[in-house]
């Protein structure tokens, strides 16, 4: 169930995660589709100097923690070569123009600059539908005691209980209506469209290199079943059997100075093994 102290507890380990791959400290960060901020503070307090914009009407605009800059979602607003580092956290497959963006992006890094994006893989897809129907339940649940009649029969409390059937009834039907995460696809074909090979080969048709692929290592899925019940380190461990719930990419603008120093560290084009 959504919460956003339990989303924010992801994102903080999963920066924690990320700390090494932004270097050097001191470095001038844009975080894309920077959510509550929470991420944005966290860099900042690591040393970096961090400039995050989102979309006005974003989901978390009532939370924010940090000085966000609202933009229209297409256009970054900042000046070619302004940035060392572009990042963002589960952002990438919510947009609706890939190419435009990576353009942007490629716009507004330094020469020597790089992007770190963090996305959700195809194991979070499939454990995020699986996991609405278990958590239908538990919506249920918690309003249990109101689905029992009580004493008085009057039209009010037949009113009262006909609508807390009606609202559990679609707590448990919604599982049935599930739609799709992202901009592309629907939920069966985004189990490949959030497949790391699917962003792999994004990636390299929009004149990146990658430098650095791998899984973040913590399980967890869209609907927050367990929340913050489950520990971080149960999640680690559930990371290895069930999979990772996203997955890190380190890019070069192909061409750029580290890009032509650097090997590709994941050169397999198309891989179905699980994260």
């Amino acid at each position: 169930m959504f919460c956003v102290e339990h989303l924010n507890a992801l994102r903080l380990a999963e920066i924690e995660k990320t700390l090494p791959y932004l270097r050097p400290v001191g470095a001038r960060v844009l975080e894309l589709g920077a959510g509550t901020g929470q991420q944005a503070l966290e860099l900042e307090r690591h040393g970096f100097s961090v400039e995050a914009i989102e979309l006005s009407d974003s989901n978390y605009a009532e939370d924010r923690l940090f000085n966000i800059t609202d933009y229209d979602g297409r256009h970054i607003p900042f000046a070619d070569a302004s940035f060392d580092i572009v990042f963002s956290s589960n952002v990438l497959e919510h947009v609706p123009d890939l190419a435009g963006m990576h353009a942007e992006i490629r716009r507004v890094l330094k020469p020597t600059g790089y992007a770190v994006h963090i996305l959700p893989t195809h194991a979070w897809r499939f454990w995020t539908t699986v996991s609405a129907f278990p958590t239908a339940f538990m919506y249920a649940a918690t309003i249990r005691g109101q689905l029992v009649p009580r004493l008085s029969r009057n039209v009010a409390e037949i009113r009262r209980l006909l609508g807390a059937w009606y609202r559990a009834g679609l707590y448990l039907l919604a599982p049935f209506g599930q739609r799709r995460h992202g901009e592309r696809g629907n939920i069966i074909s985004e189990t490949w469209l959030f497949h790391p090979s699917w962003w792999r080969r994004n990636f390299r048709a929009n004149g990146f290199d990658i430098i650095e692929d791998e899984p973040l290592g913590l399980f967890y899925t869209g609907h927050m079943t367990f929340g913050m019940r489950w520990s971080l380190e149960r999640r680690a461990r559930l990371a290895r059997v069930l999979g990772s719930a996203t997955h890190l990419f380190e890019l070069k603008a192909s061409g750029s100075p580290k890009a032509q120093a650097t090997a590709v560290v994941n050169p397999v084009e198309v891989s179905h093994a699980p994260v």
